[in-house]
């Protein structure tokens, strides 16, 4: 098997690293428009690593790149996702992407009967949330006969946080300055409706050392679930845990105006306030301390004559061994498995969808549970 990734950055070589030890007969192409980077990348990982220079934005050279491949993975910018999708399509060829954006991935279900005509599958949002968690929430839904509520928490962590934003930056900086600022989609007494982002402050508790945390509403994590979930569950939401005090700091800065669009002179050249900010988050939050990523998944409901409730949850941590950040293994290991059950025809539906729609959860628990990502499954039943 051949598989093509796109983006040699810490998404990318860790996807390539999980690939590259899944099989003996497993060769892995490694591309950047950096040539430095990915040949940098690929000797750290092994023999069957090959680097190569792809420019995402050449139509011919990615059709080229790609022609022959088991699958594709996209560990680029969210904004090229859909040139990559009409890529892969013209190719022939199965595409994984980490998603990251509504909109790019409403435009890529749009060239659905495209990909079902050249007979290959194209998911987006394959890797944490959206992606994990979302294939967790629709198959631990097809336990239930009638859904009430799914409460949905994600949060990468530093495990040692520094004040005072006890934070530090684990992906992109403006994906999580998106999440903060775009109002978030939920389901609310059967009705799909957009609220703020940075509200609906609650604890939440995680076993020690974390204890009580924080979880506040963001953007994004939860994508098409609306529409899945949609005159099927009365309550959805997702949102993103952080150490204590971190929501009230961060919307402090964000009413001062610092994510707004509004332009100012920064060293005799203009920026607007957001990317400002951005570049500061880089600079004071890009400490490299290791990571953990605490992820819970609830879903309550009726099953026959009882009340259940059913809990998915995992606490992952910085890899010691291979120096792989915990959320460089909770977004790229997900989309590496399921590149892979794609490539080993295991997914039998075509076209382009979320992966929640047709990514076997109890398939991908397990191969999460080979890479040391073990998910707990709790269930409690109140009979009436």
């Amino acid at each position: 098997m051949r598989f093509l990734v796109l983006g040699a950055g810490m998404m990318g070589s860790a996807a390539a690293f999980d690939l590259a030890n899944a099989a003996p007969d497993v060769e892995v192409i490694l591309s950047d428009i950096n040539l430095q980077k990915a040949t940098r990348a690929a000797k750290t990982i092994g023999s069957n690593v090959t680097p190569m220079r792809v420019d995402v934005n050449n139509h011919a050279d990615l059709v080229k790149a790609m022609t022959g491949c088991s699958a594709i993975i996209s560990a680029v910018t969210y904004s090229v996702n859909v040139q990559i999708t009409r890529a892969a399509i013209e190719a022939g060829v199965h595409l994984c992407d980490l998603g990251g954006n509504n909109d790019v991935v409403r435009r890529q279900i749009g060239l659905d009967s495209d990909a079902k005509a050249r007979g290959i599958t194209v998911l987006p949002n394959c890797g944490l949330a959206p992606g994990l968690i979302n294939i967790l929430a629709v198959s631990g839904s097809k336990q239930f006969d009638e859904i009430d509520s799914i409460h949905l928490r994600v949060g990468g962590l530093p495990q040692n946080p520094r004040p005072p934003l006890n934070y530090q930056i684990v992906f992109s900086v403006e994906g999580l300055i998106n999440e903060y600022v775009e109002p978030a989609e939920v389901i609310r007494d059967g009705q799909i409706k957009r609220i703020d982002s940075m509200a609906e402050l609650e604890a939440i508790r995680f076993p020690e050392p974390f204890g009580e945390l924080e979880a506040f509403n963001t953007s994004g994590g939860l994508s098409t679930l609306t529409q899945y979930f949609s005159g099927k569950v009365k309550n959805l939401d997702y949102k993103t845990i952080r150490y204590k005090g971190h929501c009230e700091r961060i919307q402090t800065l964000l009413d001062l105006g610092f994510a707004t669009s509004e332009p100012m002179m920064v060293g005799g050249s203009v920026k607007t306030n957001r990317e400002f900010f951005a570049d500061l988050l880089r600079k004071k939050l890009d400490f490299g301390d290791k990571d953990v990523v605490l992820a819970r998944a609830t879903i309550t409901g009726t099953s026959g004559a009882a009340q259940k409730s059913l809990a998915y949850e995992f606490v992952d941590y910085f890899d010691e061994k291979t120096s792989i950040t915990a959320m460089m293994r909770t977004t790229a290991y997900p989309t590496t498995i399921i590149a892979m059950m794609l490539a080993r025809g295991e997914i039998q539906d075509r076209g382009v969808m979320p992966p929640e729609l047709c990514v076997p959860g109890d398939a991908l628990i397990t191969e999460l549970a080979k890479r040391n990502i073990r998910i707990r499954k709790s269930i409690t039943e109140t009979w009436s």
